[in-house]
């Protein structure tokens, strides 16, 4: 039976960076952990947003900010968009083309469990639907 929820097809147990923690910490994070993106978390353990490599290069270093003291939490901005670990496949899709995001954060109740990435729906689609998907966020602005 073809994977059908988001629980199915994301990357379980991702890491959550402190929002207090430094762009240098998140940098040295990602380069650890090989990703591109995490998800940035309070201290009440929600969710506050994500920091992308591109955030780091773009906001903190091009901009002349000091890595080191530059908190990931002034990154967060506006609301996170997340999916929940019942919804279906087709959901989380929908949901990454409407809003731009090649990553959703998958929460259950108000804990994040995990990550479904561009990648791991691609995994789980036909070569053909996967291709629309890929496509269809590429054209994002």
């Amino acid at each position: 039976m073809p994977a059908t929820k988001a629980r199915d097809v994301m990357t379980p147990n991702a890491d959550c960076i402190g929002e207090n923690e430094t762009t240098t910490d998140a940098a040295r994070r990602m380069k650890d952990e090989d990703v591109g993106a995490l998800p940035i978390c309070g201290e009440d353990d929600r969710l506050k947003g994500m920091i992308t490599d591109r955030d780091i290069a773009v906001k903190v270093v091009a901009q002349g900010r000091d890595p080191s003291s530059t908190r990931v939490g002034e990154l967060a901005q506006g609301e996170v968009v997340t999916i929940g670990a019942d919804d279906d496949v087709e959901t989380a899709i929908q949901t990454m083309i409407d809003h731009g995001v090649r990553r959703l954060p998958v929460i259950d109740g108000h804990r994040m469990v995990g990550v479904v990435a561009q990648a791991d729906l691609a995994r789980a689609l036909p070569p053909d639907r996967a291709g629309e998907l890929v496509a269809a966020i590429s054209e994002q602005p």
